[in-house]
């Protein structure tokens, strides 16, 4: 499978608007949020990242830089039904370089309670409780030291 996978920034506008429906549909459609409320307005100034499998975008993030050291990993999201195959990793290993390219020492993110392990096996850290999303879903400050 790895073979047929690319890991890159989207480059077509039906690619855009699928990265920004996968967003929605993992992120935020099961808490009744509606459409639009996967952007915000750091999306024009940060990397993208997209694993695209044949014409469909199956993961998902987005690096942001807080700093000139601090990157920052948010709105990662990856198709139920590839769960599983390494995506996550993918994404995580692609936006981790675009760090280390843009000069940051160390990666955050604020990881979901059931995201947690998954992090913790690619060399993060749990910082802190972070915050509550929309009153259910505890977040925990996750950091990674790139050097």
């Amino acid at each position: 499978m790895s073979d047929e996978l690319q890991v890159r920034c989207p480059g077509s506008d039906e690619e855009w608007r699928q990265y920004y429906h996968l967003r929605w549909t993992i992120l935020r459609a099961p808490w009744g949020e509606p459409e639009g409320s996967e952007r915000d307005e750091r999306d024009s100034d940060t990397e993208h990242c997209a694993v695209i499998a044949g014409d469909r975008v199956i993961g998902v993030g987005r690096l942001q830089m807080n700093s000139l050291a601090e990157a920052q990993i948010r709105y990662m999201a990856v198709a139920a039904d590839f769960h599983g195959r390494g995506i996550g990793r993918k994404i995580v290993e692609y936006l981790e370089e675009k760090a280390r390219e843009l000069g940051a020492d160390r990666v955050i993110l604020d990881a979901r309670q059931n995201a947690v392990g998954f992090y913790l096996v690619l060399g993060y850290n749990v910082i802190a409780d972070s915050y509550l999303l929309f009153g259910k879903i505890q977040h925990y400050l996750m950091q990674k030291d790139l050097y």
